[in-house]
């Protein structure tokens, strides 16, 4: 068996089962996305809730495995050449475990489908977020109604590119696969969470609300939407 103890971050929360992938999250839109791919691949996990009311991932266990102190990571103890590997940012584990399990990142599709997680990771992830503060959390505290307006207008223009590139196909990519995963998180926490669909014509929109109904449709997203379990 394994041994993962050489891995500080098990010290704070000890695996189970050791010979299974490690997942360190909280259900964000960042969060599910790795949840999410793990169910839909059916690889073996187990997951580990890291609180941020209780800032557990500014704790020397979580920063030993992620310094940049953000979820999700994971400690898979099966990695390249069968040795243990730790790897966070979202992006890049959600390549390794496609990788990993030759699903979801098909070679004749795998530069389309990457160049659309990448516009996630630099447009719809951080644009999204920050609409979804200055909207819900920081809206009453700042009287400069430019921040906000420059997230709002954005965003609008972030989904347009993704409603006219919809209009000829189910999945961003064609068949449906990592960027996905990655981009529909956001929209469902823009819609739902943050509450902010008002503000950037979501209901104008003609194809992005399927694309997430059909999305949230997939039994495997269902299940990964509550990985790990909040207390």
């Amino acid at each position: 068996m394994t041994d993962l103890t050489q891995f500080p971050i098990t010290k704070r929360w000890p695996a189970k089962d050791p010979s299974v992938l490690q997942l360190y999250s909280l259900p964000t839109p960042n969060g599910v996305k790795v949840s999410i791919m793990l169910e839909e691949i059916g690889l073996p996990f187990e997951a580990h809730l890291v609180k941020f009311d209780t800032n557990d991932q500014m704790t020397p266990e979580f920063l030993s495995l992620n310094p940049n102190n953000k979820i999700p990571a994971i400690l898979d103890p099966n990695g390249p050449d069968g040795q243990p590997l730790g790897l966070f940012e979202s992006g890049a584990i959600l390549i390794y475990l496609a990788e990993k399990s030759g699903k979801l990142l098909p070679q004749a599709q795998r530069y389309e489908i990457l160049q659309w997680l990448m516009f996630q990771m630099g447009g719809i992830g951080p644009m999204l977020g920050q609409l979804g503060f200055f909207h819900k959390f920081a809206g009453r505290e700042i009287e400069d109604p430019r921040p906000k307006k420059r997230y709002v207008d954005e965003t609008a223009r972030l989904l347009k590119v993704l409603d006219g590139v919809l209009a000829d196909r189910d999945w961003i990519a064609g068949d449906y696969s990592i960027a996905d995963i990655a981009i529909c998180p956001w929209l469902r926490g823009l819609r739902d969470f943050y509450q902010a669909g008002d503000l950037v014509g979501w209901t104008d929109l003609r194809h992005v609300p399927g694309y997430l109904d059909r999305f949230l449709e997939r039994p495997a997203v269902q299940r990964g939407l509550n990985i790990p379990a909040r207390d």
